[in-house]
């Protein structure tokens, strides 16, 4: 027996499903009006509310009364449940998540370089030029979210949903390690021009499409960074038991 071609509204709902696995629309952002949506996919608006109708049913998207159609912001909230925000606060855990870091961005960047195509690499070039750097004064915070947002441009060139779908729902504790990284780098000023250029390499590497090498610059940034932190920790230490002793 022949199995019926999909009905419209199915083929739309998974148009919309895939944009928001591939970050297209993230959880708690409102859709476009019907009219713009129906337009971009060339549809009926009763079509349209169907398919909406169905991710509704799913638990991806809730209306509002008169105020529109949003993303869930439900879809986070394995990776922000209590337990993982507690985590993400202790001192210990940074350079776990750092560990962590190697295998995604690693990971990532290898894909990038892999499957990448000419946007992806213009949009990651971009996403590398916009960067706050300390000479423009900006605050941890926005230097961490711009580099949050670097880091999921690089997924999104992985072209791997799953990928790109955890580093997603994971982007909150990552950007609050990230900023905590900067804080204790702060201390450390000599680096900041050894960064900035294992990440133009990471960058180079991708649109150069050597995955292998891509990996590679992308590790070997993420172990500079975990040394750097490490060497810090350690003369703190040393700094606090020779205050101890002169108390003594």
């Amino acid at each position: 027996m022949r199995q019926g071609r999909k009905k419209l509204s199915d083929v739309i709902t998974e148009q919309l499903e895939s944009m928001i696995l591939d970050g297209s629309l993230l959880a708690g952002q409102q859709l476009p009006p019907e009219r713009e949506l129906a337009q971009q996919f060339d549809v009926s608006r009763p079509s349209l509310r169907e398919a909406i109708g169905n991710l509704q049913v799913r638990g991806l998207v809730e209306r509002k009364q008169g105020g529109g159609t949003f993303v869930s912001r439900e879809l986070n909230a394995t990776m922000t449940d209590p337990l993982m925000a507690l985590i993400s606060r202790r001192p210990e855990t940074q350079f776990d998540l750092l560990e962590f870091r190697h295998a995604l961005e690693g990971m990532a960047a290898y894909y990038a370089a892999l499957r990448g195509q000419p946007e992806d690499y213009q949009a990651l070039r971009k996403a590398l030029d916009d960067l706050p750097t300390p000479a423009k004064n900006e605050s941890k915070h926005a230097q961490a979210q711009a580099l949050g947002q670097f880091y999921i441009i690089m997924a999104r060139a992985s072209h791997n949903m799953v990928l790109l779908h955890v580093m997603s729902t994971m982007q909150t504790m990552l950007i609050e390690n990230i900023e905590k990284n900067l804080e204790m780098l702060a201390q450390h000023t000599s680096v900041v021009d050894d960064i900035a250029r294992q990440r133009c390499e990471i960058v180079e590497a991708i649109a150069s499409r050597d995955p292998e090498a891509a990996r590679q610059a992308c590790n070997a940034h993420l172990a500079f960074i975990e040394k750097t932190l490490l060497d810090i920790n350690r003369r703190d230490s040393r700094v606090q038991r020779a205050l101890r002793r002169l108390e003594i």
